[in-house]
């Protein structure tokens, strides 16, 4: 236990890279050697017979099942007694034609979890290190709990692939957790430079920061801007008093868990309808969703009412404004619009996860 617990500080002090895994089921895989063992057995067995002529038992000179199972088992494991052997040429050809090679074949089988060991650390190793050089673009979710999990969840549902998200977490059950869920993973402490950068943060586009202590999300936000001035960086946090050291640190946008719930629960006592949109805002591609694009060429100098869809904002120069706020949209102007979709069946317990 005591070695156990020196790899897992040693790892969250430098970052081990967990990549998902398929599933490995060891009873089939020793009942699969087993039978492969068997079939090679059989098969010495059988090839003994078909020229039991050319063999010779020095118990009483005839080769019966029995003296070809003898001589199967004894040859196979590399025993050899010497008491049955094969006496003609045709006998001694096949056993260095086909005996002998499926001997080596059975010792395989036999030593084969050791061989497959090495095997397989070797191919991880090499996993990871394609896996690295391969990353660009991705996203690196710190903190695989409530909220990070449910980020990743919304982002692919705008579109994002499993392989773009790389998970940090310092839990090793939330690293199990993500790689089950088919997520790279980084088991390590997010505030240590050496960490994010085996989760390649210097590449990544976006960083989701969903960790569960305020000091600790300002640290990993510091670390991961020394890294990578450029990413987008989205961090949350439980106190509202914490945002502006947050976007001082690099942030470019904070979202305060706490108080969010507490506006929606405020909205829930007065209007439990009006809560239920908002809830629908937050799902996408169920219901209601707020969408983000371009304002097309045949927009461009239209007040954002005059436009088919309802217009809740315009992105223009780095700023959100309201839509009362602009008196015609502008080239390289974009718009927050609402779409709608049809519901689904779990749209309730979708609700409820994306506001928990």
């Amino acid at each position: 236990m005591a070695g156990a617990k020196r790899i897992t500080a040693n790892a969250i002090e430098r970052g081990q890279i967990k990549l998902p895994e398929r599933e490995f089921d060891p009873i089939r895989h020793i009942g699969r050697r087993i039978l492969y063992g068997l079939l090679i057995l059989g098969t010495v067995v059988c090839v003994v017979m078909a020229d039991s002529t050319g063999y010779k038992d020095g118990a009483d000179g005839e080769m019966s099942w029995l003296d070809a199972l003898y001589y199967a088992t004894v040859t196979l494991s590399t025993t050899g007694y010497g008491d049955v052997v094969p006496v003609s040429p045709t006998a001694r050809l096949v056993n260095v034609l086909v005996i002998t090679p499926l001997r080596i074949a059975f010792l395989a089988v036999l030593i084969g979890t050791a061989f497959e060991v090495a095997g397989r650390r070797f191919r991880d190793q090499r996993r990871r290190d394609r896996w690295r050089k391969t990353l660009r673009g991705h996203t690196v979710v710190i903190g695989y709990g409530t909220k990070g999990a449910n980020a990743i969840r919304q982002l692919q549902a705008t579109g994002v692939t499993p392989d773009q998200f790389v998970v940090v977490d310092s839990v090793q059950d939330h690293v199990d957790e993500a790689n089950r869920d088919g997520y790279a993973a980084v088991l390590g402490d997010a505030t240590r430079e050496v960490v994010l950068r085996q989760a390649a943060v210097h590449n990544a586009a976006r960083v989701v920061i969903a960790t569960n202590r305020d000091d600790t999300a300002v640290l990993a936000t510091l670390t991961v801007r020394q890294l990578n001035a450029k990413c987008l960086v989205v961090v949350s946090i439980r106190e509202a008093e914490n945002e502006p050291l947050l976007l001082r640190s690099g942030a470019d946008a904070v979202i305060t868990s706490s108080a969010a719930a507490g506006r929606l629960l405020g909205v829930a006592a007065q209007s439990p309808l009006v809560s239920e949109v908002y809830s629908d805002l937050l799902v996408h591609g169920d219901g209601l969703e707020l969408v983000e694009r371009p304002a097309r060429p045949d927009e461009v100098g239209r007040a954002p009412h005059e436009l088919g869809e309802p217009v809740i904002a315009v992105l223009r120069d780095g700023r959100a404004l309201q839509y009362r706020e602009v008196s015609a949209l502008e080239a390289g102007d974009a718009v927050v619009v609402v779409g709608c979709r049809p519901r689904g069946k779990d749209h309730q317990a979708n609700s409820v996860i994306a506001t928990s």
